[in-house]
C-alpha cells in the first residue's frame, strides 16, 4: 500500500478504460492509477504518457501480477477473454475489478470464482450502480416493503450500435444481451430480490444492419409462485433507457436508470393511490464511486458485495436466454438464493469528471456512430 491508497493496473485500454475508469479513479481518494497493459503500442505511449505511468503488453502481465508495486487490477477486456487473465490475477493473490458481464459462460464464471478463492485476493464485480446512491436507495426501499410485493417489472435499454466495432460481430457474448442487458437483468433480480426460475426469450435481425447476432431481444423472466420480469435489449435503435417496477403498494418509474456520465444523474418517482413522488439524485462519478468502494473493501478487509456470485447469477440467466433464442422454448432454472444485496452504505457520491470526445480516445471505434 502506498499512503492508504490502493494501486490499480487497468487490462485493456478500450473505450470504457479511456472514456470513464482512467479520468475517474481521480476522484477516489483511496486509489491511485499506476499501469495500463495494453496490447496496441499506440496507445501504450500515449496513454502512459497522459497519464504518466508506466505501460505494459499482456506478455507482462505474469511479471505485473508479481509486483509488489501493483495491488489491484480492472480488468475491461472482451467477456469471451476475461479468464484469460483474471485467472492468473487471482490465483496470483491480487485484487480484481471485473468489468461485466463477468464472461463468457457460466463454467469460466466459476473459474474465475475458484481462482479468486485459490490466490485469497478480493473479487468484484464492476457493477458501478451498487455504488451510486439514487439506485441502492431505490433497492433498499423495494427491499424494505415500501412498494409491497413485487408483481412486475419491465425495461428497455438500446443504442444504435456501430457495426464497425468489435462488439458488433463477434457473436452473442459480445451483443446486446449480455452489454446491455445485464443492466435490467441485475437491476431486477435486486428490486425484487429474488432469482427466477424460467427465462424465455425472442429476437430478429434489424433489415439493413450487418451484425451477426440477434440485434434487438426480449427476455421474460418467471420466478417462483408469482412475480414476471420483461426487458427489451437492442443495438439497432435509438437512445433508450427505462425501467418501470410494479409492486401492491406502489409503482416506480426511473429513466434515466442504467448510463452514466457527467449529465446523468438517476432519479425515480413512486406512484401510489394517493400521489406522484419524485426523488432526485444529481450527476455523481459512477466509476470513481466504484473504485472508491472497492479499495475501502481492501483497505479495511472486508468482502464486496457485488462479488463473483453476484456477477454468477447474472452469468447462468444470460447462458440461458442464449439457449432460449435458440431453441424458442423457455428454460428453467434451479431454485437459488442470493443473501447479499446493494446496501445504501456502498454509495459514494463525488463529482462527475469530464469524459474525452470520442476524437480524443485512441485507436478505439466508438460504440456509437
Amino acid at each position: 500500500m502506498t499512503d492508504k491508497k490502493i494501486r490499480f493496473a487497468v487490462v485493456g485500454g478500450g473505450q470504457i478504460s479511456q472514456q470513464a475508469f482512467m479520468p475517474g479513479i481521480a476522484r477516489a481518494p483511496n486509489a491511485v492509477l499506476a499501469a495500463l497493459v495494453t496490447g496496441d503500442p499506440e496507445k501504450g505511449e500515449k496513454l502512459a504518457r497522459e497519464y504518466n505511468i508506466p505501460a505494459y503488453h499482456y506478455d507482462d502481465l505474469p511479471s505485473l501480477i508479481a509486483s509488489p508495486d501493483i495491488d489491484a487490477f480492472y480488468l475491461a477486456t472482451p467477456n469471451a477473454l476475461h479468464p484469460k487473465h483474471a485467472i492468473p490475477i487471482l490465483e496470483g493473490g491480487k485484487h480484481l475489478l471485473l468489468e461485466k458481464a463477468m464472461a463468457g459462460s457460466v463454467k469460466d464464471a466459476e473459474a474465475i470464482i475458484a481462482a479468486q478463492k485459490k490466490g485469497g485476493g478480493k473479487l468484484m464485480v464492476a457493477y458501478r450502480l451498487h455504488c451510486e446512491p439514487g439506485t441502492v436507495e431505490m433497492i433498499d426501499r423495494s427491499r424494505n416493503g415500501e412498494f409491497g410485493d413485487i408483481l412486475f417489472f419491465n425495461a428497455s435499454f438500446g443504442q444504435n450500435f456501430a457495426e464497425a466495432n468489435h462488439r458488433g460481430h463477434s457473436g452473442f457474448w459480445s451483443g446486446p444481451v449480455p452489454d446491455l442487458g445485464t443492466y435490467p437483468l441485475n437491476a431486477l433480480r435486486n428490486l425484487i430480490g429474488r432469482e427466477p426460475v424460467g427465462v424465455s426469450a425472442h429476437g430478429f435481425q434489424t433489415p439493413g444492419r450487418g451484425f451477426n447476432f440477434e440485434d434487438t431481444v426480449s427476455v421474460t423472466l418467471r420466478f417462483a409462485e408469482y412475480g414476471l420480469a420483461t426487458f427489451t435489449v437492442s443495438f439497432a435503435c435509438a437512445p433508450t433507457e427505462e425501467l418501470r417496477l410494479v409492486g401492491t403498494k406502489a409503482s416506480v418509474r426511473s429513466s434515466p436508470c442504467f448510463m452514466f456520465g457527467p449529465d446523468t444523474g438517476i432519479s425515480y418517482t413512486v406512484t401510489t393511490e394517493d400521489d406522484t413522488t419524485s426523488h432526485n439524485h444529481t450527476p455523481t462519478e459512477q466509476f470513481g464511486g466504484e473504485i472508491a468502494y472497492f479499495a475501502d473493501c481492501i483497505l479495511n478487509d472486508q468482502d464486496p458485495e457485488p462479488d463473483g456470485e453476484e456477477g454468477l447469477m447474472d452469468m447462468r440467466v444470460l447462458e440461458a436466454i442464449e439457449r432460449a433464442l435458440a431453441t424458442g422454448k423457455e428454460q428453467s432454472l434451479s431454485p437459488a438464493s442470493r443473501t447479499r444485496r446493494p446496501q445504501r452504505s456502498q454509495a459514494r457520491n463525488f463529482p462527475p469528471v469530464n469524459e474525452p470526445e470520442p476524437n480524443e480516445m485512441i485507436s478505439i471505434v466508438p460504440q456509437s456512430p
